[in-house]
């Protein structure tokens, strides 16, 4: 297996593979709870340290766990941390784990964090796991908060309100209304405007590849060009 540099661990965990967007894993608490920015932020911070936990530990013991015990001790070994931050966030954030409720223990299920152990972590080294579970707990944080705003905004008018149950009493004034007199729009807070939300960000990536594509098979014959007039004149030269 090619061991990937950095670099492309942290581009496929924010952009090329990003959990959410491309491999389209952990639907169920990334639309469960993302009505509100800070639901958003309190899910993708546990599954970031989860990622991160679970990566480095299975990456640590690949060499020690035979192919049968394999994924139940992988499971073992997510619970674990689930646990950990669950129990953070019942010391810090006990309102906001509340409100989160079961979806913070099915962190275990999530496919995401087993599919980056079975499949990265458990084939190589302790750092490059661990920058991967990082990237990949990132890119998944980074498309629940814009997933959040968005359904916010346009449903209750409102960016980061209630933000004093993650950050405590100093940000209880965080609270930005873009609008005057909002009519609060229930179907982006219901169930079916996360699909909706979610549906338009795949789109909105897929479409910047897309051009991105376009533009690099543009430019390929122009830098073809220049290469050819490059050989020529280093030829005509000797």
């Amino acid at each position: 297996m090619a061991t990937k540099t950095s670099s492309e661990i942290i581009k496929d965990g924010l952009w090329t593979n990003n959990p959410a967007l491309v491999q389209v894993l952990g639907l169920c608490p990334l639309l469960a709870v993302t009505s509100t920015v800070v639901n958003a932020i309190g899910l993708g911070l546990a599954t970031l340290l989860v990622l991160i936990g679970s990566n480095l530990s299975v990456s640590l013991i690949r060499n020690f766990v035979g192919e049968s015990v394999r994924l139940p001790a992988f499971v073992m070994i997510i619970a674990s941390f689930v646990t950990c931050a669950e129990l953070l966030m019942q010391a810090f954030t006990y309102e906001l784990y509340q409100i989160l409720g079961i979806f913070i223990p099915l962190i275990v299920t999530n496919c995401a964090i087993l599919g980056r152990a079975d499949a990265f972590a458990s084939k190589n080294a302790p750092l490059p796991s661990l920058l991967d579970g990082a990237m990949m707990g990132l890119g998944f944080l980074l498309v629940l908060i814009v997933l959040g705003g968005m359904r916010e905004l346009l449903g209750q008018g409102t960016l980061f309100a209630d933000m004093h149950l993650l950050l405590g009493p100093e940000a209880a004034n965080w609270t930005i209304r873009p609008f005057e007199q909002y009519p609060d729009m229930l179907f982006m807070v219901l169930p079916p405007g996360a699909f909706v939300g979610l549906g338009l960000l795949i789109a909105l990536k897929n479409g910047i590849d897309q051009r991105m594509q376009e533009r690099r098979l543009a430019a390929a014959p122009k830098q073809a060009e220049a290469g050819s007039k490059r050989v020529r004149v280093t030829g005509s030269i000797s």
